[in-house]
């Protein structure tokens, strides 16, 4: 299961990598359709497999395109993962799948950002200002792959009864 759940990843990380960039958004900037499956695994296989596919797929992206986006995989991945298992923990049933994902797309930015201005020896300033655009891009980001595992749960919900 779990090397399904990272050859979808791939796939996915894949894909969005070969699609030109969205209009209006920052540089770089992606859907983040992988986090679909991140959450998929949250609920339905466990928090360490969660952990373990970021960290897989940083390894990934390392590999395919080096250490600088490898690094910056896994601190967006990483600290990701883990607030939306906090917030899957703190709010249970409540948190909606949108919330969750805007708070794994929201905090997969700050992790990359910080990363990036640490290793550009960066202050603070370079952090307040881009920070804005961070927020408000993770927030639209993580509405769409929410609203998109929204629609996928019931099918997920039905393939998990298969398994």
């Amino acid at each position: 299961m779990m090397g399904m759940m990272l050859a979808i990843i791939v796939v996915l990380s894949a894909l969005e990598h070969a699609l030109p960039p969205i209009p209006g958004l920052p540089p770089n900037m992606r859907l983040g359709l992988s986090n679909v499956v991140t959450m998929y695994t949250i609920f339905f296989i466990g928090y360490k497999q969660a952990v373990l596919l970021a960290v897989l797929k940083s390894l990934f992206v390392l590999a395919i395109r080096g250490g600088l986006a490898g690094l910056l995989s896994f601190s967006g991945g990483i600290l990701a993962v883990f607030g939306i298992i906090a917030f899957a923990y703190i709010f249970g049933k409540n948190a909606s799948y949108i919330a969750l994902s805007i708070t794994g797309a929201v905090l997969h930015n700050l992790g990359q950002i910080v990363v990036v201005a640490l290793i550009l020896d960066m202050s603070g300033m370079f952090i307040l200002i881009y920070l804005p655009v961070l927020i408000v891009s993770g927030v639209i980001m993580g509405t769409v792959t929410g609203s998109l595992l929204s629609v996928a749960m019931p099918l997920f919900n039905k393939w998990d009864s298969w398994t």
